[in-house]
């Protein structure tokens, strides 16, 4: 299951991680957030372990939100040692994102 990343727990979770991490900022109106919603799900199953894979609601954890000038919804940031290596706004098929994923593996 992915996680729930906060304003809070950004740094320890996402910042701080030995693996790469996938970040999908979401919100409950969004309708292609839910379309990448399930998806995002089954990534964090596949690559439990792997990488951390974790959503943020952008209405809950504007700072985090606002730090990163996430604009539209959904946006997949992609980390790597507390680095942004990569980002992709918009829904995208699954193949993609673990595409992205992998990259920086």
């Amino acid at each position: 299951m992915a996680l729930e990343i906060t304003d809070s727990n950004f740094e320890d979770t996402v910042l701080k991680s030995d693996k790469p991490v996938l970040v999908d900022f979401w919100a409950e109106w969004c309708g292609p957030c839910r379309m990448v919603g399930p998806l995002v799900e089954e990534l964090a199953k596949e690559y439990d372990g792997k990488a951390v894979v974790g959503k943020v609601n952008v209405d809950h954890n504007p700072n985090i939100a606002a730090k990163y000038g996430i604009r539209s919804i959904p946006t997949l940031l992609f980390f790597k040692g507390g680095e942004l290596v990569d980002k992709q706004v918009g829904a995208v098929p699954k193949n993609i994102m673990a595409s992205k994923l992998l990259a920086h593996m």
